[in-house]
């Protein structure tokens, strides 16, 4: 009955978006959902025209106001009310505002996700996988209105956002229902019972750089196996978190199940990490603020999930195709301008070939456009000023260590004096105790580094804190694979392998602890249960 009524009031609001011409710039978020899905109308306007700002389509531009909180089924009001500025880093201008939250909105929303737990943990396997089908049909008609808020929150360029950004949350909730419809919840080893059961309420805490994807490989298995939870999606990249709430909601999840705090870090994150009535944090972020998560989560015991930071290398050997490796390790780091945990930023070529590596990633860098993400351009901005400013310092700090300039550099590039762009940037003759390759820049600079031997290669290579990723490129097999059973990371791609969403993922060393994406993201939510004499017959 209540899926029925929210799937009714879903095709109304879509009537409504087809029966009115009039733009919308403000409203409560009563209208959310009409508001979302015609800012996505309006986006994709704006996309058929190429972007040109003296379109009329693309003069008036909606403003996204999403000021309650989804907790226990409903939207309701902050506890205390407060809002913050949405910026989109295209034309830093106000995309919309949020609401933010506070311990007491925190405290709600734990409240309901605990009541929520009696019943939801109990649920048969079949009724999770019916929910996740309803979830998997919503996001589909959402979908584009996913991407085209992932392009505004965060810079994201329109295919980027569609074909892999937006994408990847529904691979993340279809990967989740086929695991869970195989998977062994309980096993009987002699008389005794290894039983695996949810392991409660979860604080989830995701970034704005991937938003919907971290969002979705904390969310679906949480569900697929019995949790309740709490998110709080970064506050610099709302957007899309507002709508993946909504499809979950027009899905008829349970309510008190899943339930949005929007806020920072320091205040509604260490909230989540510090609550007494929360099971598991799961984090994705900055190593620093990692820290300060499992800092907040101690004095609970809880468990802690962290995805973190990353530096991680590309080893490409003698035997292997050169341009061809070099070529896709430089549009790797550029891809989301740059920011991403696993980029492969520090790339290794023989020390014989440095040069003819550094002409091939000049061509690359160079070849790619950067611009308004929504025009087609092959890299768009990235998040925030503050980010912008990071970067920039990060590329000055490595030229003044010695590291050769050999594409991009400081600045903006030209033309783009709006916008936090930045050059795609390759440096050249890098070494392994310079600041670019120790520090995590997260923006699109690339350190190209010379060896003389595979083994001083892979000596470099684990010479960090970090351990995420790893990626090799050869030409003989066996060598290949020698290499990359060697590094320390916790996903190490051969030769360009495609991703694959049953594999797991995660750090080693201050990278972080625990597995996300596939089967084993499922055991990060399940506590084990050993029950003695459970197959024994009676006396």
């Amino acid at each position: 009955m209540r899926t029925s009524a929210r799937r009714a009031r879903r095709e109304a609001a879509l009537q409504a978006r087809r029966d009115s011409d009039m733009l919308e710039t403000r409203a409560d978020h009563s209208g959310t959902q009409a508001r979302g899905r015609k800012a996505a109308q309006d986006a994709a306007s704006a996309e058929g025209s190429g972007g040109r700002p003296d379109h009329p389509q693309t003069r008036i531009q909606t403003m996204r106001d999403y000021l309650k909180f989804y907790i226990d089924g409903r939207w309701v009001e902050p506890i205390t009310p407060s809002t913050l500025e949405v910026i989109n880093p295209a034309t830093e201008a106000v995309a919309g505002h949020i609401s933010m939250g506070s311990a007491a909105d925190v405290d709600a929303a734990v409240q309901a996700a605990r009541r929520a737990f009696e019943s939801y943990s109990q649920s048969s396997v079949d009724e999770r996988a019916a929910l996740l089908e309803r979830i998997i049909a919503e996001y589909r008609i959402r979908h584009d209105d996913i991407a085209a808020a992932i392009t505004e929150e965060m810079g994201a360029p329109t295919a980027l956002a569609r074909k892999a950004q937006a994408a990847m949350g529904i691979g993340h909730l279809q990967t989740a229902l086929t695991v869970l419809k195989d998977y062994a919840f309980s096993e009987l080893r002699g008389t005794t019972l290894i039983r695996k059961e949810p392991i409660g309420v979860c604080g989830l805490i995701t970034p704005w750089n991937w938003p919907v994807n971290q969002i979705a490989c904390k969310v679906a298995p949480a569900l697929a196996t019995g949790c309740t939870m709490v998110l709080k999606p970064s506050e610099i990249a709302p957007f899309s978190a507002q709508i993946w709430t909504e499809i979950l909601d027009a899905a008829g999840v349970p309510a008190g199940v899943f339930n949005l705090v929007n806020g920072d870090g320091p205040t509604v994150g260490a909230a989540i990490a510090s609550h007494p009535q929360v099971d598991l944090v799961s984090f994705t972020g900055s190593t620093r603020a990692g820290i300060e998560v499992a800092r907040n989560a101690a004095p609970t015991v809880k468990r802690v999930h962290q995805e973190l930071g990353g530096k991680s290398p590309n080893i490409i050997l003698p035997d292997a195709d050169l341009p061809k490796a070099v070529t896709a390790g430089v549009r790797s780091v550029m891809n989301n301008s740059g920011q991403s945990c696993n980029a492969p930023t520090r790339m290794l070529v023989p020390r014989e070939r440095m040069q003819e590596a550094l002409a091939i990633a000049r061509e690359v860098a160079e070849s790619i456009t950067v611009g308004d993400p929504t025009s087609g351009a092959g890299m768009g901005p990235v998040v925030s000023a503050a980010q912008w400013k990071k970067i920039e310092a990060l590329i000055e700090k490595g030229i003044e260590e010695g590291a050769t300039l050999v594409a991009g550099g400081p600045g903006k590039p030209e033309g783009l004096d709006t916008g936090y762009y930045v050059k795609p940037t390759v440096l050249g003759d890098v070494n392994n105790a310079m600041t670019v390759a120790r520090e995590e820049i997260f923006g699109p600079v690339l350190c190209i580094l010379g060896y003389d031997t595979v083994e001083e290669a892979i000596a470099i290579a684990n010479d960090t804190p970090y351990g995420l990723a790893a990626y090799v490129s050869g030409g003989e097999p066996e060598a290949t694979r020698r290499v990359a059973s060697r590094l320390r990371a916790g996903q190490v791609n051969i030769n360009r392998a495609a991703p694959d969403l049953m594999a797991p993922f995660g750090g080693f060393k201050q990278s972080g602890n625990g597995r996300e994406w596939g089967e084993q993201a499922f055991g990060e939510f399940l506590e084990v249960k050993a029950m003695l004499g459970y197959g024994a017959t009676a006396d």
